[in-house]
C-alpha cells in the first residue's frame, strides 16, 4: 500500500519565478534527513554552551515528538540529523518548538540577538528529505557522520564530540526494512542514474 503523503509549503503556488518551491512532506513512519544552518551562516554554534544548549532541546523535543536520531552533527553554524519519525504530522511542530527554543536560548548567549535566527534570504527556515531506499539512507548517514572531518574539524569522526551515533547503521536499515519505513518508489532527482 503506498504511503499517503501530506505537503505543507508557505505558500500555496508550488512554483517561483519557473523554480519548484521548497515544501515538506509529511509522512506516517518514515525515515528523514533533516538539516539547517544559522542566518547568514554565522557561527552561533561556536561557544560549547552554545551547543549544550541545542543538545539538551535536541533530545528533549525528539522524545517529545517521536523522532529517534540515528545520526546527528553539530558545527558551528549548522547541523545534520538522519533518523525516523513515526508520526509524519509531528514533522512541524517538532522543528517549530526545536529552532524556535534554540534561537531563544542560544540569542541569549550573544552580544547582540541575531533575528530570524535559522531563516535564510528566501524564507527557509529548514530543509527535510524522505529517504527513498536503502542506498539514499547509507549515502545520508555517512554524509551526517563524516561532517567535521569534511570541515576539517578532526581527521576522525569519533573525536568530534558534536557527532552522536544514536543507532548504528546496520540496526536502523534492518529495523527501516521491518517497517517499511523508505518511501520505496517516489524517485528522487539527485540518485536518479547513479546507481
Amino acid at each position: 500500500m503506498p504511503k499517503r503523503i501530506q505537503k505543507v509549503s508557505r505558500s500555496t503556488n508550488s512554483e517561483y519565478r519557473g523554480r519548484h518551491r521548497c515544501e515538506h512532506w509529511l509522512i506516517d513512519n518514515q525515515v528523514y534527513f533533516i538539516t539547517a544552518r544559522c542566518r547568514d551562516r554565522q557561527p552561533l554554534f561556536a561557544q560549547e554552551e552554545a551547543k549544550a544548549v541545542y543538545w539538551e532541546r535536541f533530545d528533549y523535543y525528539t522524545r517529545e515528538y517521536g523522532f529517534v536520531p540515528w545520526v546527528t552533527s553539530l558545527l558551528g553554524n549548522h547541523y545534520h540529523t538522519l533518523g525516523y519519525l513515526r508520526v509524519g504530522k509531528n514533522l512541524p511542530i517538532l522543528m517549530q518548538r526545536l529552532h524556535g527554543s534554540v534561537a531563544k536560548l542560544v540569542n541569549d548567549l550573544q552580544p547582540e540577538r541575531v533575528p530570524n535566527f535559522w531563516r535564510d534570504a528566501k524564507g527557509k527556515e529548514y530543509f527535510d528529505g524522505c529517504i527513498r531506499d536503502e542506498k539514499q539512507a547509507r549515502r545520508s548517514y555517512r554524509y551526517t557522520l563524516l561532517q567535521a572531518v569534511r570541515h576539517s574539524l578532526v581527521t576522525e569522526w569519533p573525536e568530534y564530540p558534536h557527532t552522536r551515533v544514536d543507532v548504528e547503521l546496520e540496526a536502523a536499515i534492518k529495523r527501516s526494512h521491518e517497517l517499511n519505513a523508505f518511501l520505496e518508489g517516489v524517485p528522487y532527482k539527485r540518485y536518479q542514474g547513479r546507481r
